[in-house]
């Protein structure tokens, strides 16, 4: 356990902590005047290793090799010129700070951090976090890595659960949720959608996906993972063999055949260590799944059940709604793929720097 304090005055700054992954959907915008819910579980913090935020430099500013050096490998419209190490906590769990007037930035319905920190240490005044709650974002607070200091309090906490104990708790992410909206004439609303959760972890994994392709065509399992990745990867991808084989791999599953070339896996919530298989299957290239969604496309769950046959009779009245359905083919998010691509160095190579730069000229796919 941790708890972050002021750099200045050691003010304590939060609740005792508990350091988990940082979720593959912290940087997620999504939709337009949609309501997200808060990013981090209570409890828990997540270090984001790369920088992030203002202030912010365009590609053609760089210096050549800059972003190489950085881990960039194809244009991106800019870089962040911020400090890395950002910590992202939960809003509940802030303590002993204060808001600073007249930092909206470019918020339309909250704030969005774009003017910098928007919170500082009620004891000395120092700005050490962003409050965003901007419609279309994550709420969450970041710490600012040169403003606070992380220490120890209390004990070390539990050790991570195994990945068998992971599966046995079963705590899957459902690929459809309500998504509440702002801005209606009778207030807030709801829709039910794919899960943005569900979007993110499809960017990130489609990024790898394409880079373990080698250009080639690749296969994925039928049910949700086919629902996922099926049409985008047919059509960034050539037609016809040899084609690549993605399959389910990790904890609770049958070990995967040898001829296995890509390995869909999960990614430890706490540690954010991708599993590894052992065996013939260890050469595969793996492809990472937050584990709720990986939990959900590797052991699904039934759908509601319904009559057999026929409908009901005129007169009688359903007392269980009908199972909700997306309104749309599933799209995966733009910004986490992009922001995957690019910093996986087999983008470097012609095919898939034509793929990322098709994709993004023209946004008008209904992939993203």
């Amino acid at each position: 356990m941790f708890l972050f304090v002021c750099a200045r005055c050691d003010a304590e700054l939060t609740t005792p902590l508990s350091q988990v992954a940082l979720p593959v959907h912290a940087h997620q915008q999504y939709g337009n005047g949609i309501q997200l819910p808060v990013l981090m579980e209570s409890g828990t913090f997540a270090v984001d290793p790369e920088p992030w935020g203002p202030p912010w430099r365009p590609w053609q500013e760089l210096d050549p090799g800059e972003a190489e050096a950085r881990g960039i490998h194809a244009p991106v419209h800019a870089l962040s010129d911020g400090a890395p190490g950002a910590v992202v906590i939960a809003p509940g769990d802030v303590r002993g700070t204060r808001m600073i007037s007249g930092r909206q930035g470019g918020s339309c319905c909250g704030l969005d951090g774009s003017d910098g920190p928007t919170m500082a240490c009620a004891a000395c005044g120092l700005p050490v976090a962003s409050r965003i709650d901007d419609c279309s974002a994550w709420q969450a607070v970041w710490l600012a890595p040169d403003a606070v200091r992380r220490l120890p309090a209390g004990d070390a906490g539990t050790a991570p659960l195994s990945w068998e104990e992971l599966v046995e708790e079963g705590e899957s992410t459902p690929p459809l949720e309500p998504i509440a909206t702002w801005g209606s004439r009778s207030g807030t609303g709801h829709f039910w959608s794919w899960s943005p959760r569900w979007e993110a972890a499809a960017g990130r994994a489609l990024a790898h996906l394409l880079a373990a392709s080698h250009g080639r065509p690749v296969t994925v399992p039928d049910g949700l993972a086919a629902d996922v990745f099926r049409r985008a990867l047919d059509t960034l991808l050539p037609a016809g063999p040899p084609q690549r084989r993605a399959v389910l791999a990790g904890p609770g599953l049958p070990a995967p055949d040898a001829d296995a070339d890509i390995l869909l896996v999960p990614v430890h919530p706490r540690t954010g260590r991708t599993w590894a298989p052992a065996g013939p299957a260890a050469s595969a290239c793996p492809v990472p799944l937050p584990l709720g969604v990986w939990l959900r496309m590797a052991f699904p769950q039934p759908g509601p059940p319904r009559p057999a046959t026929g409908r009901l009779p005129h007169d009688v009245l359903r007392d269980d709604p009908p199972p909700p359905r997306p309104a749309s083919l599933f799209r995966a998010d733009w910004g986490t793929f992009q922001n995957t691509l690019v910093r996986l160095p087999a983008v470097r190579r012609p095919w898939l720097r034509t793929i990322l730069e098709s994709l993004a000229e023209d946004r008008t796919t209904s992939l993203f």
